[in-house]
């Protein structure tokens, strides 16, 4: 042991220094790999290309790990030779430099595959999100095309790096299928949420930011993230809620995100003894309905007289704003109804309350009393 820590045999200098330069040259390589690499990328970030920018970033830390692995691996061999260990033996090197590229291929494609992920969603945000029915992606597929992307990319390089490790795929094929039945009965709801999950990436009945809610159940709120397993929906009053995907696939919902227009339906009630007003006052606030430049008089706008109420003569508006922002839109319909009561008024109407008329020939009156 003595004689192997020593270095004042020339055996042993000539080991250190074989060593040292392989140690020299690695980071030598290193250096002048991450230095070209940032060269590079000073002249493809003035491209607006989004795929060049990935593959470099992605490329600087699995290619900084190959030349370190590469050279640790060149150091270990020389010293092989004046080691003899099994550990360091040729089949071992090897088999440690091929695990190690493919390790490193498989987290190069996981990283461009995130990185691009990560681009194209700022690109979509910075023109301006896409309508669900247009063929454009949306965020929401785009993150489950990224998330199947990598899990394919993870399960490619363990069934590559198996055979390398002795392992026969066929035969860990022939467990699995055997395994895959027990698994399967005893992960139902696991499955089933993970298809849900999937049915909603494909058919996207809704996408991260929606206001959705379900007549069935007590189900209202945004949107906030769309896993494979569970949904979470963020409540009006702020509370976090957590659905299983598999619930949506027999839950009819809603989705007021997407509507193209929100309604004003309102009935509006004036005085009997205003009744010959009727007719003017139906006219004039359907007339200013299609001259509001809030209003969309492309779609269905009625304004009519529609009953006899107990104490009033009711009519009724019925028409869509173009805005479907909830806080413009009350914006609106308050501008909306402040006018209307300003037509009322200009003709010298005015709004029914709830009244009783008693009609009787004379009022009784108490007798006065006879002792008094």
């Amino acid at each position: 042991m003595s004689d192997f820590l020593s270095l004042k045999t020339l055996s042993d200098f000539g080991w250190g220094a074989e060593v040292f330069v392989a140690v020299f040259l690695t980071l030598i390589a290193r250096f002048f790999a991450m230095r070209i690499l940032k060269l590079i990328e000073s002249r493809v970030i003035k491209t607006s290309n989004i795929w060049d920018d990935a593959i470099l970033e992605a490329a600087r830390s699995p290619l900084s790990w190959f030349i370190l692995i590469m050279g640790l691996l060149w150091a270990v061999e020389i010293s092989e030779a004046y080691v003899g260990s099994e550990l360091f033996s040729v089949s071992n090197l090897e088999l440690t430099r091929k695990l190690a590229l493919v390790s490193l291929i498989v987290m190069f494609l996981v990283r461009f595959t995130t990185l691009t992920e990560q681009r194209m969603k700022q690109r979509i945000e910075s023109q301006g999100q896409a309508e669900p029915d247009q063929s454009r992606i949306d965020p929401t597929t785009l993150t489950a095309l990224a998330k199947l992307l990598r899990l394919a990319i993870i399960i490619s390089g363990v069934l590559v790096a198996l055979p390398t490790l002795g392992i026969e795929i066929t035969a860990l094929l022939a467990f699995g299928g055997v395994g895959g039945i027990a698994i399967g009965f005893a992960a139902q709801d696991l499955l089933s949420n993970f298809f849900g999950g999937l049915m909603i990436y494909m058919d996207r009945p809704f996408a991260i930011g929606d206001w959705i809610r379900s007549p069935d159940r007590e189900i209202e709120g945004t949107v906030e993230t769309i896993g494979w397993r569970l949904t979470v929906v963020r409540t009006f009053d702020k509370r976090p809620l957590y659905i299983p995907n598999s619930v949506f696939n027999t839950l009819a919902l809603e989705n007021p995100s997407r509507m193209s227009n929100r309604r004003i339906k309102e009935t509006i009630g004036i005085r009997y003894q205003d009744a010959s007003k009727m007719g003017a006052i139906v006219v004039d606030v359907k007339g200013m309905l299609l001259q509001h430049e809030e209003i969309d008089s492309g779609q269905t706008l009625i304004v009519n007289f529609n009953s006899y109420a107990a104490s009033s003569l009711d009519f009724f508006i019925y028409t869509f704003t173009k805005t479907t922002n909830w806080i413009r839109f009350h914006e609106i319909k308050q501008d909306v109804m402040l006018k209307i009561i300003e037509i009322v008024h200009s003709h010298g109407a005015d709004f029914a309350f709830p009244t009783i008329t008693l009609d009787g020939i004379d009022v009784l009156r108490p007798e006065p009393d006879a002792s008094s």
